[in-house]
């Protein structure tokens, strides 16, 4: 079984500052936690709404530490400081506006403003970002909706193979001929 290297970052002014703990990024890694039979390696990062540093932090976690999958939380809004969506597609080669769509989607059953929501998905050199909103609660309806392709959309682009614990999440594969 490969073993899966996942970036998590948050990003959030006051969090990055220590003005309140990161629930955010816990809540992703508790869940990819949830979600996989592999050996998972994460890589985290709490940083400010800055666009630079969120480029940077993208780069280095697609490039250089070669992570399957790069997960963030926060700034996908459409405030002035919300620039997460913007660094993600400045340095992905590939856009996946599915992604947003079915998190969007989702998360209108639950609240009329998931329509303010930017959230995205692309391919940076053999990482798969995907943008998930800031609340816990909205990171585990959104990664319930679109997890389901996310290992067919490792496989397609050549990142590791992920093993899901069948008993909480179903991945989607083309059965093979």
């Amino acid at each position: 079984m490969d073993k899966i290297n996942i970036g998590v970052v948050t990003t959030s002014d006051r969090a990055s500052q220590g003005i309140y703990e990161d629930e955010s990024g816990v809540a992703i890694i508790e869940t990819m936690k949830e979600y996989l039979k592999n050996e998972v390696e994460f890589h985290y990062r709490c940083i400010p709404d800055e666009l630079h540093i969120i480029e940077e932090a993208l780069l280095d976690l697609a490039r250089d530490k070669k992570c399957d999958l790069v997960v963030t939380t926060g700034g996908t809004g459409p405030a002035p400081r919300d620039v997460t969506v913007d660094a993600t597609l400045a340095v992905c080669d590939k856009i996946l506006p599915g992604f947003g769509e079915q998190m969007r989607a989702v998360s209108l059953q639950y609240v009329p403003t998931a329509i303010l929501s930017r959230q995205t998905a692309g391919i940076c050199c053999n990482s798969l970002i995907i943008n998930l909103p800031g609340k816990p609660k909205s990171i585990r309806e959104c990664l319930d909706a679109v997890f389901p392709a996310v290992p067919y959309c490792l496989d397609l682009i050549g990142a590791g193979y992920m093993e899901v614990n069948e008993e909480v999440i179903q991945a989607f594969r083309p059965k093979t001929k």
